[in-house]
């Protein structure tokens, strides 16, 4: 039981209405520690009913590791790459250590895109990143700037972010801004990603 909670359940109950309703849609839970954004995220966890859910949390050392939080997010699922074009396929196994040679970023987001919309053509998909303020600069990225390319997709992007910070979403994309963090490595992850997406300074 959530106490004094009531706006932000009645926001993560919206969203997963929408995913099951077939649209997508990115929530992120910012602020101080101790304030309950975990329990948050637990009980989106709990409400997802029969989505698919795929979890990561952002690892202090191991935030410099790239690709890290994105194998941990879909490493149960790596299956599905059989099911990718062979380009974006290639990308995404060098990239988490599979084979290959160095994997080209957008080619990297441009497969967890399609991989989490396979993955959701099965059943409604929701994501649960906690500490996102921890997150890999290379999987923030991939994660961030397909986001905002979701669309009629039932997936729900739902993270956690520690600390708070006055800076503003960007204007331009707002979803890619709007993990907003102190960690100055996390949001210069984010203004890169913003600028590569929609030519914007966050």
């Amino acid at each position: 039981m959530l106490y004094g909670r009531n706006a932000e359940t009645a926001e993560i109950d919206r969203l997963l209405e929408g995913v099951w309703g077939g649209r997508s849609g990115l929530l992120v839970l910012r602020g101080e520690a101790g304030i309950g954004k975990s329990a948050l995220l637990e009980y989106a966890a709990g409400r997802a009913g029969g989505a698919r859910v795929l979890r990561a949390t952002g690892v202090e050392y191991e935030s410099g590791m790239p690709y890290a939080g994105l194998h941990m997010m879909l490493g149960r699922h790596l299956d599905g790459l059989d099911r990718l074009p062979d380009v974006q396929a290639g990308a995404l196994r060098a990239a988490l250590g599979m084979g290959g040679a160095g994997g080209d970023r957008f080619l990297v987001g441009l497969a967890v895109l399609t991989l989490l919309a396979e993955l959701a053509e099965e059943r409604p998909l929701v994501v649960l990143v906690d500490d996102a303020q921890w997150l890999d600069g290379p999987s923030a990225e991939a994660l961030l700037s397909r986001a905002r390319r979701l669309r009629a997709e039932p997936i729900a992007l739902l993270l956690r972010a520690g600390g708070t910070s006055r800076r503003r979403a960007c204007r331009s994309c707002g979803s890619a801004g709007s993990t907003r963090c102190r960690r100055r490595g996390c949001w210069t992850s984010v203004r890169r990603t913003c600028r590569s997406t929609c030519g914007a300074t966050c």
